[in-house]
């Protein structure tokens, strides 16, 4: 009894390591992160290029390329976008989890009061190399050179407490 109690213990231990965060939307990023106390995160979101990245397709005809699909939505084929799935627009464009990862676990207020919690929870604080996954010159004809200094100030949008 003792023995199959701890292989119990031990398989519900290894589901847990292999199980991902989900991705749920910018929406439910937006709950927390808008208005003048928080920084007004949201609104600058929506002010910048990264929230409209979905609408340059569709004017170009490339809303179903899956060359352009993977930089212009949040997660294409990884959990978030996906070609036909009628809940997509929760992720058309480059959205919150684009840049910090799935948010699932950290997106409760309990989590993400705590930085080091927020972390440990899989929150991304985006480095230069998270950016350069799209906005590489090879991947894109239309990608100009990541220049981190001037992109960053551009996007700055600090979460005020």
């Amino acid at each position: 009894m003792k023995k199959t109690l701890l292989i119990f213990i031990a398989i519900l231990f290894l589901f847990s390591l292999v199980t991902s965060a989900d991705y749920v939307g910018t929406k439910k990023c937006k709950m927390c992160h808008k208005g003048e106390k928080k920084g007004k995160v949201f609104e600058k979101w929506m002010e910048r290029k990264h929230s409209k990245a979905f609408e340059t397709l569709k004017k170009e005809g490339k809303e179903k390329d899956p060359a352009c699909l993977e930089c212009h939505t949040t997660a294409f084929n990884k959990g978030g976008y996906k070609l036909g799935d009628p809940n997509n627009v929760k992720f058309e464009g480059v959205g919150c989890e684009s840049c910090h990862g799935p948010g699932s676990d950290y997106k409760k207020m309990s989590v993400m009061k705590d930085k080091a919690k927020s972390k440990a929870a899989g929150l991304i604080v985006p480095t230069e190399k998270v950016c350069v996954s799209c906005h590489d010159p090879k991947k894109s004809d239309t990608a100009k050179p990541f220049k981190k200094d001037e992109y960053f100030k551009k996007i700055d949008h600090k979460y005020r407490k």
